[in-house]
C-alpha cells in the first residue's frame, strides 16, 4: 500500500470533520440572535411611527368622543360631537367641494401625466433633460408652489390675466370666483404633483414589449389604436393603483385652499381637511375636528383596504 492510499482515509475524516453541520442548538441559537438584530434596527422606526403615527390616531377617536378643550380636564360626550358636525352648514359643502375636486382631479391628474409620459417615451433627445423638467415642480415646498400660484392667479396684476390681455382675451377671477376657484385649485395641484405619476407612468411604459407595438403595426393599427390596444390593457394595474392612491391624496386637500383661497369664496373651496383645520384652531373644538377625522379616516381606509386587496390579488395573480 502506497503512502496516498495510507493518508487519505485521514484526509476524508478531516474534511467530514470541517464540513460536518453545526447542532440544531447553535443554529436555533444563530437564527435568534439574527431575529435580534433585526428587531433592534427597526426599534427605532417603530418608536417613531408609535409616536407620532399611532398614538395620534388612536388619541384622536378618543376625543372624537369627548368635550376637550387644551387646558381643560375631558368630558364624555358620547356621539354628540358627531351631531353637532353634521349639523355644521358648511359640513355639506366641505364634502361637496372634497368629492369635486377629487372628480376633476382624476379627469385631469390622471390625463396629463398620461399624455406627458406618452410623449416622453416616443422622444429620442433630450429624455433625462424633460424628465427633470416634469419632475421639477415636485421638488418645490408645496406652500412656495400655492403662494407661486397665488400671485399668478391674481385678478388684477397676476400673470394669467396679464397674459389674457396682451392676448386680447377677456380674463378671469381665477381664485377669486365662485365658480372657477376650485378648478383654477386643481390645475394647481395638478401641476405641483405630477411629476412622479408621470415617471411611474413612463416606468411602465418602458417595460411593454417592443413586439406588440410590431405587431400591431404589421396588422395596420394606427397610434390610437396601439394605445387603446396595446399600452392602456398592458399598464392598466398602474392605472388603477395610481388612481386608488390620486383618490387617498386628494381627498386630504389641505394646502392649495389654506394658501390660495383661504376656504373661500363664500365656502366654494372650504374642504373636509380645511374644515378639520377651522374646528381645532379657529373654533378651539378639539372634539368636533377629531370627529371630522375619524370620519375622513373611515373612507379612507375603505379606499386603502380596496388599494392593499388589488394589489395582493395582481401580486398572487403574479
Amino acid at each position: 500500500m502506497t503512502k496516498t492510499a495510507e493518508r487519505r482515509p485521514i484526509a476524508d475524516a478531516a474534511v467530514h470533520q470541517v464540513t460536518a453541520p453545526p447542532p440544531v442548538g447553535g443554529r436555533r441559537r444563530r437564527r435568534l440572535l439574527d431575529q435580534a438584530r433585526a428587531y433592534a434596527f427597526l426599534l427605532g422606526g417603530l418608536l417613531c411611527f408609535a409616536l407620532f403615527s399611532w398614538y395620534p390616531a388612536i388619541r384622536a377617536v378618543v376625543i372624537a368622543f369627548q368635550k376637550y378643550t387644551p387646558g381643560s380636564e375631558p368630558q364624555w360626550v358620547g356621539t354628540a360631537n358627531f351631531t353637532r358636525v353634521l349639523h355644521d352648514p358648511e359640513f355639506g359643502a366641505a364634502w361637496r367641494n372634497t368629492l369635486t375636486f377629487t372628480l376633476l382631479a382624476l379627469l385631469v391628474g390622471f390625463a396629463v401625466p398620461f399624455l406627458l409620459a406618452l410623449v416622453l417615451n416616443e422622444l429620442r433627445h433630450a429624455k433625462a433633460f424633460f424628465r427633470v423638467v416634469v419632475y421639477l415642480p415636485v421638488m418645490i415646498p408645496p406652500v412656495v408652489s400655492a403662494l407661486l400660484w397665488k400671485w399668478f392667479y391674481d385678478p388684477g396684476a397676476g400673470l394669467a390675466n396679464e397674459t389674457l390681455r396682451f392676448l386680447h382675451l377677456p380674463t378671469s377671477n381665477w381664485s377669486n370666483g365662485t365658480d372657477t376657484a376650485l378648478i383654477s385649485l386643481v390645475i394647481v395641484a395638478t401641476w405641483a404633483n405630477m411629476g412622479g405619476t408621470v415617471l411611474i407612468y413612463l416606468a411602465a411604459l418602458q417595460s411593454i414589449p417592443g413586439e406588440l407595438y410590431e405587431a400591431a403595426e404589421l396588422d395596420g393599427a394606427n397610434l390610437l389604436q396601439r394605445i387603446r390596444h396595446v399600452t392602456v390593457p398592458q399598464t392598466r394595474f398602474v392605472i388603477l393603483m395610481l388612481m386608488l392612491l390620486q383618490i387617498i391624496a386628494t381627498m386630504q386637500v389641505f394646502t392649495e385652499p389654506f394658501v390660495i383661497t383661504g376656504g373661500g369664496p363664500e365656502s366654494a373651496t372650504v374642504t373636509v381637511l380645511y374644515l378639520i383645520y377651522k374646528y381645532a384652531f379657529l373654533y378651539n373644538d378639539f372634539g368636533g375636528a377629531c370627529a371630522l377625522s375619524v370620519m375622513l379616516l373611515v373612507l379612507l381606509g375603505a379606499f386603502s383596504a380596496l388599494y392593499l386587496r388589488l394589489t395582493r390579488t395582481e401580486g398572487d395573480t403574479a
